[in-house]
């Protein structure tokens, strides 16, 4: 049993404080000393296995960051703070960001998201089977000991964007619908404030596979912002394909939003990957190729090939190339037919 020293502070000023000063009592400064807990959905788990061993929690349930409120961009802001549930099932979302909604009902159970936070949410550690287990050797886990997923059991691992030292995936579901609706995540730390664009939060592994993100030491997520983005309500989907209906992390899962004219053209288009890299996964001319044409299969299908380009394969999850291009079609054909409609795509098999 290894002792935990627990604070609970008032406010965020003294949240930021407290992991501040435990980072610069260490010799050397580490953040593993100090964690932030809000739901500890993930983090206790990781607490449990070792595979963190965090000298004090700061505990931010109790700070002012669990508001739903307008951004006054004509936009919505969502705390970092507010649980998954309660986000997913608020009408200001379902209502202006259905994607988001439907991305987040589809994720772990009911019980799960009641607990867990919008920003616990953001910082989910991957759900690799060797990065959990300390008898294998995992390069997210111990830096520089090798990577036992390459040329292991890589079912679930990454086919886009992974590295000679990582081929983990990054398992969450909002993140998808928040990459796809460009969403801004702002963080406070002793130093101040700062805006991140959604798309650099997430990093791609590279040599440094045990960086998930680009936060920095000491800094706390205190709201994420989703601009106005009302024109792509009616014509959105979220499909996720997994190995049984719920509680199960996305093989492949898709967030599209499409904005098309008063003659039926794609006037814009998001789309955005899940389950298949170390972020959620975006090609701007995958998108741009949508532009101006008539949304129908044909066009789907050439969107679906530039996304997946470059997509590599281990020995054991080439499928996933094949899934993800067929779960891009049907999602576009899902966004096609209208918000309201996708229902009968999810439940649907693929072709």
């Amino acid at each position: 049993m290894r002792p935990v020293r627990y604070v609970r502070p008032a406010v965020i000023a003294a949240a930021i404080a407290a992991l501040h000063e435990e980072r610069i009592a260490a010799l050397p400064p580490s953040d593993s000393l100090a964690q932030f807990i809000a739901g500890g959905t993930n983090l206790v788990d990781l607490m449990k296995l070792q595979i963190i061993r965090p000298a004090m929690l700061v505990d931010i349930n109790w700070l002012p960051m669990d508001q739903i409120t307008p951004n006054g961009a004509g936009g919505l802001r969502l705390g970092a703070g507010a649980r998954n549930a309660e986000t997913a099932n608020h009408p200001q979302v379902q209502k202006h960001y259905p994607l988001l909604s439907a991305a987040m009902l589809s994720a772990a159970s009911p019980q799960i998201r009641n607990m867990a936070s919008n920003g616990g949410n953001l910082l989910q550690r991957t759900r690799c089977s060797y990065f959990y287990d300390h008898a294998t050797p995992c390069n997210k886990r111990t830096p520089g000991v090798g990577c036992a997923a390459i040329g292991g059991l890589n079912k679930y691992h990454a086919i886009l964007g992974a590295s000679a030292h990582c081929i983990a995936t990054h398992p969450s579901d909002m993140c998808v619908a928040l990459a796809a609706l460009e969403a801004t995540v702002h963080v406070q730390s002793d130093g101040g404030t700062r805006d991140i664009d959604f798309a650099d939060f997430h990093r791609l592994p590279g040599i440094h596979p045990e960086r998930d993100n680009t936060l920095l030491p000491g800094e706390l997520i205190t709201h994420i912002d989703l601009p106005e983005l009302d024109r792509f309500a009616s014509h959105s989907a979220y499909l996720k394909i997994r190995e049984r209906l719920s509680y199960a992390f996305g093989l492949v899962s898709v967030a599209v939003a499409l904005d098309l004219d008063d003659t039926g053209l794609i006037r814009e288009a998001r789309i955005a990957l899940g389950g298949v890299a170390h972020k959620p996964w975006r090609t701007s001319a995958a998108e741009l190729c949508l532009v101006g044409v008539v949304p129908q299969r044909q066009a789907f299908e050439r969107c679906a090939e530039m996304l997946l380009e470059g997509a590599l394969a281990q020995h054991s999850n080439g499928f996933k190339i094949v899934l993800a291009k067929r779960t891009v079609v049907r999602a576009l054909e899902a966004a096609t037919a209208g918000t309201a409609q996708t229902h009968d795509f999810y439940m649907g098999a693929l072709e």
